[in-house]
């Protein structure tokens, strides 16, 4: 199965300072067909006005992963941590028995990135952050791993059974992805794309299940995050 999820049809909040889609039921957008996809609960698509952001706010639980897809957010937490992620980089918090952050853009330009929320696999963990930089260029034609559960593959690592990727495609390239079909997968690109024969816009949401080969080509320039979790 595949749903295209068109972005006209996602949740939308217009703070003025964050202009934020929500591909998923949150905060006060509920979509009883749209809770969740597996264990992916949440998937925001932010913009982020310069300088401004999310001031201190609790979560627990929970497995965060954020996507920067231009300029930059600088975090900081009850634990101690602080760091710029840049576009196109990757920070993860895993939330376990609780943690306060906040999220800044202090950058003179708007913010845009994608915030995903994994459900956590070991409930009541000790919470921690981390975050690494990802060459696009190393993702050129084909996914880069760049979260996990798997603490020995080399990206960041997250306490759920989910892989986050990352990959950029040139037009007319393609490139294909062979999931579990028990599992579920969330795509997102940034241009036009065909998965599987069927047409998808940039900043649609792509939820697939139940397919073995899934085959994306670019019809223009697009950079692809998806999420494949139980």
């Amino acid at each position: 199965m595949i749903d295209i999820r068109t972005f006209d049809s996602l949740g939308h909040a217009n703070h003025g300072w964050l202009d934020a889609r929500h591909h998923f039921s949150f905060a006060n957008y509920h979509e009883p067909s749209r809770m969740g996809w597996g264990a992916i609960r949440v998937w925001n698509d932010d913009r982020i006005g310069a300088k401004s952001g999310f001031p201190p706010h609790p979560h627990r639980d929970m497995e965060i992963i954020t996507y920067v897809r231009t300029g930059a957010i600088t975090h900081q937490d009850s634990m101690g941590n602080k760091g710029r992620t840049g576009a196109g980089d990757v920070q993860v918090m895993s939330a376990g028995t609780g943690v306060t952050h906040a999220e800044y853009n202090l950058e003179d330009e708007d913010t845009t990135l994608f915030q995903i929320w994994v459900l956590s696999d070991k409930p009541g963990a000790s919470p921690s952050w981390g975050a690494m930089p990802f060459p696009k260029d190393s993702r050129e034609g084909q996914f880069q791993l760049l979260a996990s559960g798997d603490a020995d593959d080399g990206a960041l690592t997250i306490n759920s059974d989910a892989q986050v990727l990352g990959a950029t495609l040139a037009a007319g390239n393609s490139l294909t992805y062979e999931p579990d079909p028990a599992r579920h997968v969330y795509l997102v690109p940034s241009g036009r794309v065909r998965v599987n024969g069927q047409q998808a816009n940039a900043r649609d949401g792509i939820a697939i299940s139940g397919e073995s080969k899934v085959i994306i080509e670019a019809e223009e320039a697009t950079e692809l995050v998806l999420v494949d979790a139980r």
